[in-house]
């Protein structure tokens, strides 16, 4: 049936009211804040950042520094190295190649590589979910001086795809950038031409992912970021680079936090693939005993405060990563950060997702200056009980009191009272504050019923 212009309308003046929302000010210095924040306490020295909200890039931001020497601010025009997020790409590849009929996610290993470790026992899709049992040849966080030479896929997959198995096929779920190799050379086998070509044809190419570069062939240039890397506290130092072939297939890729993102709309609008296909790569396998590996075709599959998300992070020489999709929210963020063995990337993208959340149901005045009321009588040792529901006044006993004024008092006013996250639990709603002190911060979880009484009131130190 076709919508009315009414209704096309009043939608059309939603998402943008939505999105401009996403995008006010407020937000913005929020993104600004916690970025800032993060940079500071892990010593990483840049970050590229784009959000997505309502089928909208209404954020794309750069902080800190993208090179050291000569001093270089980081851009959003920069580019920076996704690691494991390339997987997606990998997946998507073998998926167009199912769509097309050339490829079976059934099909046995041993069609196209016979001599590797019992490969007829192990097909495409547990290469794709991590299940195959092929032993990862690369679980450290940092280059091992052998990974500093060249490989080719040929010998990589003789050295790490001919040993043992590390369990049966489909009974546990181990994390192996071996699987990837193995995926993309089937793609180049099947598809007639290199992954990377592949993609370019395929998927950069149409969705206009115009950044995008392999860095399995060499470093990024001086016009992009530089990777860094850190022994125990030292200062940051220049990354070294791995010996070409390492990367292919599982984590070759470098492109702006923008193009990222475009990718990400692209899997969200069904640009790329087939709904099957999405729906095969975002689905959690199962194992063989039925636990959930959480882990899809390159996606992690789980649930956070209500919301389904589908994840990915990545990390190679010099480079971390994190690209976070709530699909049933059309939302996403990506975080691009230049150290490795940092969680830097994480760290920003949690906290812009609980500013992106936040604005679906704003915290009013009234509501928080309740909540720095209640701190300040704990302070005291005593509550307006009339805030609280039965449960919360039983559990603010004497002795409950008498702690919190104990422990609380010493720490005068907060400097800062802020929530970081809401959501909804058993009719209740949840807030997540967190208040700063001269010498300390604290975690504020706070539950309320719908009349607005808590149900509960806990602080615990950050």
């Amino acid at each position: 049936m076709r919508r009315t212009h009414a209704v096309l309308a009043a939608m059309t003046a939603l998402c943008a009211a939505l999105s401009a929302l996403a995008a006010a000010p407020s937000f913005e210095a929020g993104v600004d804040a916690a970025a800032a924040q993060v940079l500071k306490s892990t010593g990483v020295p840049g970050a590229s950042v784009a959000v997505i909200r309502d089928d909208h890039v209404v954020l794309q931001k750069a902080y800190g520094q993208a090179r050291l020497e000569p001093p270089t601010p980081a851009t959003p025009a920069m580019r920076f190295a996704i690691g494991s997020i390339s997987k997606q790409f990998t997946a998507a590849a073998v998926m167009l190649l199912v769509e097309q009929g050339k490829l079976g996610l059934d099909d046995p290993v041993s069609k196209f590589f016979p001599a590797l470790t019992r490969a007829s026992e192990v097909r495409v899709r547990d290469l794709l979910n991590h299940t195959s049992g092929y032993r990862d040849y690369w679980p450290q966080d940092y280059v091992p001086a052998f990974m500093l030479q060249p490989m080719s896929v040929e010998r990589l997959m003789h050295d790490w795809a001919m040993q043992p198995l590390d369990f049966t096929p489909g009974t546990q779920y181990q994390y192996s950038n071996t699987g990837y190799v193995i995926a993309g050379a089937i793609v180049e086998q099947v598809a007639g031409q290199p992954l990377f070509e592949f993609l370019r044809q395929h998927v950069f190419g149409p969705l206009g992912i115009k950044s995008v570069v392999d860095v399995d062939l060499g470093r990024l240039g001086p016009e992009d970021a530089a990777g860094y890397l850190r022994y125990t506290l030292g200062p940051p130092r220049a990354a070294p680079k791995e010996g070409a072939g390492w990367l292919f297939g599982a984590a070759e890729l470098a492109m702006t936090a923008a193009d990222l993102a475009r990718w990400d709309l692209a899997l969200l609008d069904g640009k790329v693939l087939a709904p099957e296909s999405l729906h095969a790569m975002s689905t959690a396998r199962l194992l063989a005993n039925g636990a959930s590996t959480q882990y899809g075709f390159g996606l992690s599959v789980y649930m956070h405060s209500g919301r389904r998300v589908l994840e990915h992070d990545g990390e190679v020489s010099g480079f971390v990563a994190e690209n976070v999709l709530y699909p049933d929210q059309r939302a996403g963020i990506v975080v691009l950060t230049n150290q490795d063995a940092s969680g830097a990337a994480a760290r920003i993208a949690d906290r812009i997702a609980d500013l992106l959340f936040i604005s679906d149901s704003p915290l009013t005045a009234r509501q928080l200056e309740r909540a720095r009321g209640v701190f300040a009588g704990l302070q005291r040792g005593s509550i307006d009980r009339a805030l609280f529901s039965a449960n919360g006044n039983a559990y603010f006993g004497a002795q409950a009191l008498a702690d919190a004024q104990a422990s609380l008092a010493p720490l005068g006013a907060p400097q800062d009272f802020s929530q970081l996250s809401e959501s909804e639990r058993g009719g209740m709603r949840t807030r997540r504050f967190e208040l700063k002190f001269a010498s300390t911060s604290l975690m504020l979880v706070s539950r309320e019923l719908a009349d607005g009484r808590f149900e509960q009131y806990q602080l615990q130190r950050e």
